[in-house]
């Protein structure tokens, strides 16, 4: 593979810091085209399926593509925003706040916000800051647990991104999470304010993304720190193992995956009586699909239908001011050793929140 030609960087110039801060994706549109591109760089993906490409392929091609596009577009379009898919919107927002948050504390620090599949794509987002100057960067995945499906895409789109590259910047992973004291205590927050404004149901479901039960008897580890994640949060929120449950949602195709699954537990729990729940998605930090209709629309009409009476969804993280704080100090601690204390102008650092706060005042 022949090395590309590298920009033109200007001699003397200093080398700079950046984080990618990087989400799982979304389509450009909520349209039947737009979901094909996207479905078929998600769902061809070894790392999302692990079938045989020669089996996987045909049927992805010759069936998967040429049904769900639409019926996903539908409910993508759902909870479409005027500013676009809302895990766009957050991303881009919690991308912007963390630079706000790591200059107010003298960090000179780029960050930008990328996607594995979709637009902005992670080489595409590498590409711009080494034509910028850039000669070190910290890839942060929007995933608190560690899987081969995300956290582990990300670095294989970093490292062919690389391939090619003559002269690479020094580059640090975060890899995982789930366990971090800023993140529990920011669900936690984002839980007892919610219950302060809305009331508290009679039992807490913690919904994390599935996936197949054979990734956890292959070694992945993302059951594992989902359930350090689950038990720490109830620790957290002064809860006995009695009041919440830990569920997996997005099962897709015919294998097993994680269980318990999240719409039969609810559907089960309406049926033996229960009749007020919340349900949160701690492993999502952005709104998205999954959890607005997925959870908020699907399981909540699944859950009434059953018998219940009262279903709360509790949105996640977000752009809360302990989030990104926690996500602040994260990406500190992996700085470490690189020489990022140089203060911004105070201007530019009140235009950053100033940007930061016009986002989320239109969404």
């Amino acid at each position: 593979m022949p090395f590309r030609p590298e920009p033109t960087i200007p001699h003397g110039q200093p080398a700079r810091t950046a984080i990618v801060y990087c989400n799982l994706g979304t389509p450009d549109e909520p349209t039947a085209p737009a979901l094909r591109r996207y479905l078929a760089e998600f769902l061809g993906d070894p790392r999302v399926v692990e079938i045989p490409r020669l089996a996987w392929l045909p049927i992805l091609h010759g069936i998967i593509l040429r049904t769900r596009p639409a019926k996903s577009a539908a409910k993508y379009a759902s909870i479409w925003t005027p500013e676009g898919s809302p895990l766009k919107v957050w991303t881009e927002k919690q991308a912007t706040l963390l630079r706000g948050y790591l200059g107010e504390r003298g960090h000179q620090v780029t960050v930008r916000h990328a996607m594995r599949y979709g637009n902005p794509s992670i080489p595409a987002v590498l590409d711009e800051l080494k034509a910028q100057g850039v000669a070190r960067v910290l890839v942060l995945p929007a995933y608190p647990q560690y899987s081969g499906t995300t956290t582990a895409s990300v670095i294989d789109a970093v490292t062919a991104w690389s391939s090619p590259v003559r002269s690479l910047p020094e580059l640090r992973f975060v890899n995982r999470y789930h366990d971090d004291p800023g993140y529990i205590q920011a669900l936690a927050r984002t839980i007892r304010a919610h219950w302060m404004s809305h009331g508290r149901g009679d039992h807490l479901v913690m919904s994390f993304h599935g996936v197949p039960e054979r990734t956890l008897k292959l070694g992945d580890p993302y059951h594992c720190e989902c359930r350090k994640t689950a038990r720490l949060l109830g620790e957290a929120l002064g809860l006995s193992q009695d009041r919440y449950t830990l569920t997996f949602q997005s099962r897709f195709g015919k294998a097993k995956w994680l269980e318990p699954y999240t719409e039969p537990t609810l559907v089960a729990m309406a049926q033996k009586g229960l009749k007020n729940v919340d349900v949160v998605c701690p492993g999502f930090t952005s709104d998205c699909l999954e959890t607005l209709e997925e959870i908020n629309m699907e399981a909540r009409h699944a859950f009434l239908e059953a018998g219940g009476q009262q279903f709360q969804y509790i949105p996640c993280v977000n752009d809360s001011p302990e989030w990104i704080r926690a996500l602040a100090d994260l990406a500190e601690r992996h700085l470490q050793g690189w020489p990022t204390q140089v203060a911004d102008h105070p201007m530019e650092l009140q235009a950053t929140r100033e940007r930061a706060q016009a986002m989320g005042a239109r969404h």
